[in-house]
């Protein structure tokens, strides 16, 4: 949470993640590529999808803005595409389910995170706790902030499932040789234009997304294990040299992969009587 004098503005930039924006009191407007500015003030709400390109700035040049902004994803992809097609790029007002919903949920992750009476582990797991309930009421109230209705047939859904799968099979291997998507379209015998339109059609998302999507979760995986170096983590993504991979992760997360690994193994270990070693 953070108040920022009027005049205010931050430069474009996009995330590998989602980025909830609450204001708290003044007005932010928000510029996202191909869409009109979007002003909202206090109590409002709005989730901006990964990838996308945007600016957030204080509407006003004389009057401080008070907001609450927090980064999040997840590794199911039908709800991230749900996401994303029903609730990402729009703004919700103080009066609807989400943003209530959403404003709610970002003001808790606030007070949780500075009650001092708790230790950091029990943090973390209040408000992962919190957003765990943030996404059961997305899903289990979906229809009263639904966008619109499906506009994709069953062979459409069918599809973007074979070509998620088959994206998702080239990184399992340690040393992947990464199909292009237009590899993948072929052995489904459809074009890659029409892949490309119904997979973003049922999933909201670009392949190329996905992909990186999912090599950024394996490289995380990776470099939190201490039996890995970070080249055999770039090898093992599929990244052409070290430097690319360096490079990518820290767009994907705006840390090294060195210093995220650092981060992880002082996470993973523990002081016994004995003396350190690694929790499994």
């Amino acid at each position: 949470m953070r108040t920022v004098a009027g005049g205010w503005k931050f430069f474009g930039q996009q995330h590998q993640s989602f980025e909830l924006m609450c204001v708290v009191s003044g007005q932010q407007v928000t510029e996202m590529k191909n869409l009109p500015p979007m002003v909202y003030g206090a109590g409002e709400a709005l989730i901006i999808s990964p990838g996308t390109w945007h600016i957030n700035a204080n509407a006003s040049q004389t009057t401080p803005m008070t907001y609450i902004t927090c980064h999040f994803d997840m590794e199911n992809l039908s709800l991230k595409s749900e996401i994303i097609s029903n609730i990402a790029n729009s703004v919700y007002r103080a009066d609807s389910f989400f943003g209530q919903l959403a404003f709610k949920t970002a003001q808790d992750f606030v007070h949780i995170s500075a009650d001092r009476s708790l230790s950091g582990e029990e943090k973390r797991l209040k408000l992962q706790i919190i957003f765990l309930s943030f996404l059961f009421a997305i899903v289990h109230n979906g229809k009263k902030f639904k966008k619109s209705d499906t506009n994709y047939t069953d062979r459409e859904a069918q599809l973007a499932r074979s070509l998620a799968t088959l994206i998702a099979d080239d990184l399992k291997s340690d040393q992947p040789s990464l199909n292009s998507f237009e590899e993948n379209c072929q052995r489904l015998s459809i074009s890659t234009g029409y892949g490309h339109r119904v997979f973003r059609k049922v999933y909201g998302i670009t392949p190329l997304h996905y992909l990186e999507d999912k090599k950024y979760s394996k490289a995380k995986r990776l470099l939190g294990s201490p039996e890995y170096t970070i080249e055999q983590v770039a090898q093992m993504v599929g990244a052409q040299n070290l430097s690319v991979f360096s490079k990518q992760f820290k767009k994907w997360s705006g840390i090294t992969p060195s210093k995220y690994q650092k981060n992880a193994k002082n996470k993973r270990q523990v002081r016994t009587v004995k003396g350190g070693g690694y929790f499994e």
